[in-house]
Formats: C-alpha cells, structure tokens, sequence
C-alpha cells in the first residue's frame, strides 16, 4: 500500500521550457552544445558545491560579453509559470492528510530564488510538505541513487510504499530500481493534478 508521495516540482509544479532554454543559452554564448566543463559547473551548483558567485565567475570567464545580469538571465530562461491549480491540488492533498508528501528536485541558488520572487505562494507550497528536500542544499542529485537512499532513510520509509513523479525518465528508472513506484509525468500531455485518476490502479 502507498503511503508516501515523493513529486519532483520542475515540469510537475512548475513549467520549465527546457528546450527553449538551451537554444536561449546556445544563441547567448555563440556555441553549439555544452562543454564537459560547462556541464561539471552546473552539476557542482545543483549540488551546492560551488556557490553562485563561483559559477558566475567561470560563466564570465569564458563568456566576458556578458554580464552577471545577462547570465542570471540565461540561467533562469526555463523557469516559467506556477498554475495555480496545481497548488490547489497539493493543498488539498495536505488537508486530506492520507499520505506523507515530500519534496524531491534538482535546483539551485538562483532557481529558487527566482520562484520565490515570481511565485507568490511559494511559502504556501513549500508548507504542503512533510520535508521539502532541494538538491543544493542536500548536496545530493537525482538520478545518483544516494538520494533515494538518503530520503527513504532520513524519513524510515519502504520503497514499495513510495510513489514518485518525475519528469525526466532517467530519475524514475533509478527509484524503480529500489522499488519505488512512479509515474514518469510527461509536461506536454499530463498534469499531476490528475493523479488520482492516471494511477487509480496503483494509488
């Protein structure tokens, strides 16, 4: 029996155009793909091993055109709207207190910043949650399998009561190795406020 909901919150709370994104970035630094180096850079920010005034110093280094400003900027590109239904959804899920709700994303500094900036009820949101777990500040990354195991242990919860959505393939791969249900959202087609009914068979 299911008795705790893990959500990823980009692409399942928050819409992110991450396609958009990389062709903003690409335009912006005058280059055709990520370098291994630029890759590393961002993975240590999301796991809050290097701090923003680091990752902007090696953006500015190799990118002298643009400013601190114009990075943040490009950075942020793919953070787009909160639909408020979704809040609602998850509000109710915590008044109806049948599941322990967490919190499971990879972010950053400069992400959450942002949200909380242009979203304003994030602190309503982030309040839904019986732990609210952001990989900077745990300095653990999805699809790493230590942050399963960090969460299931950190919480003293099975895998085969756990559910998790998510929208990137590789992360709901690693769960279901350790025997966690999911549901592999897809932003274009579904919405997670339809949970209940796209995983009735499960939930």
């Amino acid at each position: 029996m299911i008795n705790t909901l893990i959500f990823d919150f980009g692409n399942v709370f928050i819409n992110l155009d991450i396609e958009g994104n990389l062709n903003y970035a690409f335009e912006k630094f005058k280059i055709d793909s990520f370098s291994e180096e630029m890759m590393a850079f961002n993975s240590f920010y999301e796991q809050g091993l290097i701090s923003t005034e680091e990752l902007l110093g090696f953006y500015s280094d190799n990118f002298p055109h643009l400013s601190n400003e114009e990075l943040i900027s490009i950075w942020n590109f793919m953070l787009k709207d909160f639909p408020k239904h979704r809040l609602d959804f998850i509000q109710q899920l915590k008044k109806e207190d049948n599941y322990k709700l967490i919190l499971l994303s990879n972010t950053n500094d400069l992400h959450i910043d942002w949200i909380k900036e242009q979203v304003p009820f994030f602190e309503d949101f982030k309040a839904c949650f019986h732990q609210f777990y952001l990989s900077h500040e745990i300095q653990l990354r999805k699809p790493n399998k230590d942050i399963f195991e960090f969460v299931l242990g950190e919480n003293n919860l099975n895998a085969h009561e756990c559910f998790f959505i998510d929208d990137n393939t590789d992360n709901c791969n690693t769960a279901e190795t350790m025997g966690i249900k999911t549901w592999n959202i897809n932003p274009k087609t579904d919405d997670v406020t339809t949970l209940f009914e796209t995983k009735a068979d499960i939930l």
